[in-house]
């Protein structure tokens, strides 16, 4: 591992390291893990799916139409560690998966968003190359 990863993963060992980002890569959609995990990230309180599909759907249409895609996204990060749930009753209908982003979740996300404001960067530069 070169330096440069392991200084994004400060205190953690290889194994570790590579676990996170196999469990993040290997979600099935990736936009939607990112996404989702950004939403819990700047909720204020665990979320159930619904939730988290409405915010969705509402920040851009992702997801329209699609919420059942999202669940299989959110079991993918509750297993990888990225987020926690716990099942919670409800006043109206069936119980109520809940999930929060863990401070793991917190650390993927920061160096998801390191990673996208360097494809950013790189893009930009290459952009404005071609309009010369």
């Amino acid at each position: 591992m070169s330096s440069r990863s392991t200084s994004r993963w400060p205190g953690r060992s290889w194994k570790s390291r590579i676990a996170v980002r196999s469990a993040a890569m290997t979600c099935s959609r990736r936009g939607a893990a990112t996404r989702s995990t950004g939403v819990l990230g700047q909720a204020d309180e665990p979320m159930y799916g619904y939730q988290i599909a409405k915010r969705l759907e509402n920040g851009g249409g992702l997801l329209a139409g699609k919420q059942s895609a999202l669940y299989p996204v959110l079991r993918n990060l509750d297993a990888a560690g990225l987020l926690a749930s716990e099942v919670e009753p409800s006043v109206a209908g069936p119980p109520r998966r809940y999930y929060r982003i863990t401070d793991q979740g917190r650390e993927v996300l920061r160096a998801w968003g390191e990673s996208w404001n360097e494809t950013r960067t790189f893009v930009d530069h290459v952009l404005q190359g071609t309009r010369q």
